[in-house]
């Protein structure tokens, strides 16, 4: 296949999460082979995403999964990950795309031209489809790093800061999964870090 067909849609998964990899997605579809049930992976049950994830592999022309890892989130910050996660998804690719369309307001920074779509992973099939694969794969990330770390709960929350990961970062402090930048991760390790700033004093 060539030509303008070769349009490659980019999502990410795993921006707002307390802890765990940022991953992205870019698929390229064939039109000639549409693939039914596509939408955002928000709106999508656990099982639907998985189905779903094993027949855009099997059907898409090209498809590729990359992640920016904790320590590059907090070097980076958590957009500029993002980012880079896309920029690895585009590169492993095995076939060049014409074009990009990314879910969202921000662009890689590919030298291939770059359309930004809001909501794109709700109106773009190939958006959708990447958000989908970058989902699944974030919470295949998250199940691993559940068997590290079991007492936070990272199958069930995924690393979002539900009441009870925050419940077990305070308790039992955080862990290498954890990203250091964001606030109620950094709330915990400053408490942990005050009372050795106050080792020594006296009233």
């Amino acid at each position: 296949m060539s030509g303008p067909q070769l349009m490659c849609g980019i999502d990410e998964a795993g921006r707002g999460p307390l802890a765990g990899p940022v991953f992205a997605a870019a698929v390229i579809l064939d039109p000639l082979m549409p693939i039914a049930g596509l939408a955002d992976s928000k709106q999508l049950s656990e099982q639907d995403r998985t189905t779903l994830a094993a027949e855009i592999k099997a059907r898409g022309v090209a498809w590729a999964i990359a992640s920016a890892s904790v320590e590059e989130i907090d070097t980076l910050n958590i957009l500029r990950a993002s980012l880079l996660a896309m920029r690895r998804a585009v590169g492993f690719l095995s076939v060049a795309p014409c074009e990009i369309l990314v879910d969202g307001v921000h662009t890689p920074g590919l030298p291939i031209p770059t359309r930004t779509i809001v909501r794109g992973d709700q109106t773009v099939a190939a958006i959708a489809a990447a958000s989908i694969l970058a989902k699944v794969a974030r919470d295949g990330e998250m199940l691993c790093l559940h068997r590290l770390h079991p007492h936070y709960g990272f199958d069930r929350h995924k690393g979002y800061s539900t009441p009870d990961h925050l419940e077990a970062l305070r308790q039992h402090g955080a862990c290498p999964a954890h990203r250091r930048g964001f606030a109620p991760v950094r709330a915990v390790l400053d408490l942990e870090l005050w009372p050795l700033q106050n080792l020594g004093k006296t009233a």
